[in-house]
């Protein structure tokens, strides 16, 4: 390649490591771990496959709305985003873009990517733009840069994907028959059945009905369906469930109400949005109790508001850029639903995560409520995420979670993408916790003890999350 003389590397060896003592954390306890990655949104189509992908648009770029977000806020065109520019064209814009990306997480996570999937350690700019899309689309032709290869490269031990009860699982069952040494799990999804209001309610019944081959036309048999369907995804190996929702639904209800609704629902009437919160809530309370059933971990990504913009969203779907931060309150429904399931000792282990920052303190706080002893670290204030997933967000998240919890606990971090390239996500977040740490050896507010707090260290990344989950 002919560029110009690169400047100083970003990404070196002490990347983010302002001491001697997060050097020494870092290199030797951290660094060599290997990553369980508990919540993403990968393709298990591509993985069942061990897809090559035609070029780096495809691998990096397509299907990622902080990247979109990112150059639309940059004036770039949708034709070169989500449009019909060809994929070259789309990352030589992405390229024009990356330097004005500084102090925003796009601009270290796209650097560390480079250099750690393809050994590229100049910064990526419009110069050098057109020759990086030509070296790295051309190395993932070989079979060492094929989707597996990639999750292999960077010692990813078990990865969860998330998937609808309507899901066939074939292609997990294709992956636990592979040669392939990183575990692939699922997570079970089940939100569509809760959004009792949506237009679509009705035909998502009528699939999970096909599935199933059974009826659904009662409150009791679509419990039965979605009963069904966890047993199924327990004998492919699921553990873990997970739940993306405005907030928790805690509204009180009976048992009448919630079959006359749903009953109402399924003739296609319109249901209001205070009976649609009964229902939801009995809903999720049963799948909950369903879930410490079977012994599962069950997740709540709380807070998101969604497609805000409506033209752009009829135009392009959901997951393409048009999501942010809610301000719905958290605590009072959180403890409730919470408190409901405790009260019947049907409380599995939960991770629970916030996106508005506002809720920090609420969540670190509310997990001492329901952690009683009967497992460490039982409910678990998750990782930064989302908007919150960058170094302000995960040191807030870390100090928050060590004032007002134990940090020690912590299972750590987990990437929530869906590209095979984003598990440098990982080294990011153990760079940030091995300075965070380390500051405080220098700072002599912890003892200089290299090889305790190498454990609590190892502990966070690896451990915790290794002991949590019944893989």
């Amino acid at each position: 390649m002919n560029r110009s003389k690169p400047i100083p590397p970003l990404i070196h060896a002490d990347f983010l490591l302002q001491s001697e003592a997060a050097k020494i954390l870092y290199h030797e306890y951290a660094k060599s771990m290997p990553i369980i990655d508990y919540h993403n949104h990968l393709s298990p189509a591509d993985l069942a496959a061990d897809t090559l992908f035609e070029n780096t648009t495809r691998a990096w770029l397509q299907g990622d709305h902080y990247k979109y977000r990112a150059l639309r806020t940059l004036g770039v065109d949708e034709h070169y985003i989500t449009g019909s520019a060809s994929d070259a064209e789309k990352f030589e814009r992405w390229g024009q873009s990356v330097p004005y990306t500084l102090r925003n997480p796009l601009y270290h996570w796209t650097h560390l990517e480079l250099g750690r999937y393809f050994d590229i350690y100049e910064p990526l700019t419009g110069t050098n733009a057109a020759d990086i899309y030509t070296e790295t689309s051309s190395k993932l032709q070989s079979k060492a840069y094929s989707c597996r290869s990639l999750i292999s490269k960077m010692k990813v031990e078990m990865l969860c994907t998330t998937e609808d009860p309507t899901d066939t699982l074939e292609h997990h069952k294709t992956l636990a028959q592979s040669s392939f040494t990183t575990k692939v799990r699922t997570a079970f999804r089940p939100d569509k059945a809760l959004m009792i209001q949506s237009e679509e309610y009705n035909s998502y019944l009528d699939t999970l009905e096909t599935v199933t081959d059974g009826p659904i036309q009662s409150y009791a048999q679509l419990c039965s369906a979605l009963q069904a369907r966890m047993q199924y995804f327990h004998e492919q190996g699921c553990r873990i469930s997970d739940h993306g929702l405005p907030q928790l639904f805690a509204a009180d209800f009976t048992e009448k109400e919630v079959k006359q609704l749903f009953k109402k629902r399924r003739k296609g009437k319109k249901v209001g949005k205070k009976q649609a919160v009964k229902f939801q809530s009995a809903l999720l309370l049963f799948c909950a109790e369903q879930y410490h059933r079977l012994g599962w971990v069950q997740q709540f990504h709380l807070g998101p508001l969604r497609n805000n913009n409506s033209r752009m969203f009829d135009l392009l779907g959901p997951d393409t850029g048009w999501d942010s931060m809610g301000d719905l309150p958290q605590a009072q429904n959180l403890a409730r639903f919470l408190d409901r399931l405790d009260r019947q000792h049907k409380l599995t282990k939960t991770i629970l995560y916030n996106l508005n920052p506002k809720d920090n303190a609420v969540f670190a706080s509310m997990i001492g409520n329901f952690n009683d002893g009967s497992s460490k670290g039982k409910i678990q204030w998750g990782s930064g995420w989302w908007f919150l997933d960058q170094k302000d967000g995960m040191e807030e998240q870390l100090n928050v979670l060590s004032n007002m919890g134990m940090v020690s606990c912590f299972v750590g971090m987990l990437t929530d993408s869906r590209s095979v390239l984003s598990f440098p996500r990982h080294e990011y977040f153990r760079r940030i916790l091995c300075n965070l740490f380390g500051n405080d050896i220098q700072n002599g507010e912890l003892p200089n003890d290299p090889k305790w707090i190498g454990k609590i260290i190892q502990d966070i990344c690896y451990t915790n999350a290794k002991n949590y989950f019944d893989f």
